[in-house]
């Protein structure tokens, strides 16, 4: 019988939906509360997933007062996740939260130095890492066969109506969605951010009020440069949300269309020949547990309480991708190349 935990969600919006499915198909991990700034959506939360006699409020402290419990699960805002992750962590808690990180490098770095100090986990949702294929991609870059990788590029089109907040957010493409490929990108590459340089703009015909595409083109350690182009409002022949990806290093080139096509063709050079002969790379399925998006990262984050371990996605390694999400920010602002500090 695995060790029980006990867990309280705070932010009982819409993906928290997302969550609390799979929370509650994990062995051993009891829900005991739900906090949302209005209590009937903790209720209808509550109601929807058969959460009966879990304590309901509006107040975390009062609620992890009463509650103690092991996990907290942050589903809030992201102007409202220093706040709920630096009272769990003073508290003894562990914490795993919603992306990004947190809406600064200031309020990020003071979460990390307090996740250090209490000596418990916080780590952050990066669904997109728990999916096969970028797996099993990441696994063939790691094999060597198209050599050390010196060039990764990223394309996300897609053209979607959100209506809400998002239409009149500003940076509502870097904000809001580029903070998923940058993860990837460094997931796939292990390579850390240096620099930047990014132009945003809001395309004509956009429906949203401001910067709704960019490119970015990122200095990254070992000599790795990495192109990231991008739009919500590119209507006709969209890429998936998780880009169409070209990854070339010295003797071939990955390519992934984010879906489940992935192909490699890696090259050697016959004396006197003009190209050389291609010769078509094997990509192996990936065939560990470390899938199944949310759900998967959320029950790999519980094993790694129940076990010792670090996350994958632990506050200490996802700040690299909050960088550089505030570092295109920053160029884009300014229009000047921007060095990356974490």
């Amino acid at each position: 019988m695995k060790q029980t935990l006990r867990a309280v969600l705070v932010g009982c919006g819409g993906i928290s939906q997302t969550w609390l499915k799979p929370i509650g198909e994990i062995e051993g991990l009891e829900m005991v509360g739900l906090v949302d700034l209005r209590r009937e959506t903790a209720r209808e939360r509550a109601a929807q997933f058969g959460l009966e006699g879990v304590e309901i409020g509006d107040n975390l402290p009062v609620i992890l007062d009463r509650t103690q419990p092991d996990i907290v699960f942050d589903c809030t805002v992201p102007e409202a996740h220093v706040d709920v992750t630096l009272e769990a962590l003073g508290r003894g808690m562990h914490v795993l939260g919603e992306k990004p990180m947190a809406d600064s490098m200031e309020n990020a770095r003071r979460m990390v130095a307090k996740a250090q100090e209490s000596g418990k986990l916080y780590a952050v949702m990066q669904n997109r890492r728990y999916q096969a294929e970028i797996r099993a991609l990441r696994d063939y870059l790691r094999s060597g066969e198209i050599g050390p990788l010196t060039t990764v590029n990223s394309d996300f089109f897609l053209g979607p109506h959100f209506g809400g907040f998002r239409d009149v957010m500003k940076h509502v493409l870097l904000v809001d969605m580029a903070i998923h490929s940058f993860d990837q990108m460094r997931f796939l590459t292990g390579a850390k951010p240096e620099a930047v340089y990014c132009k945003e703009w809001n395309p004509q015909g956009s429906w949203y009020s401001h910067g709704a595409s960019a490119v970015a083109v990122f200095e990254m350690s070992g000599g790795l440069v990495y192109t990231y182009r991008g739009s919500w409002c590119a209507e006709g022949l969209m890429t998936s949300w998780e880009c169409d990806w070209r990854l070339i290093g010295t003797r071939g080139t990955a390519l992934w269309d984010g879906g489940e096509k992935l192909q490699a063709e890696w090259a050697e050079h016959p004396a006197g020949g003009f190209f050389a002969e291609k010769h078509a790379g094997v990509i192996t399925p990936y065939g560990g547990n470390q899938v199944g998006g949310h759900g998967g990262l959320i029950r790999d984050f519980v094993d790694c309480v129940r076990e010792g371990r670090a996350p994958e996605t632990v506050c200490t390694d996802n700040i690299q991708s909050l960088a550089m999400v505030f570092g295109a920010l920053e160029s884009a602002e300014t229009g000047q190349r921007v060095e990356i500090v974490v």
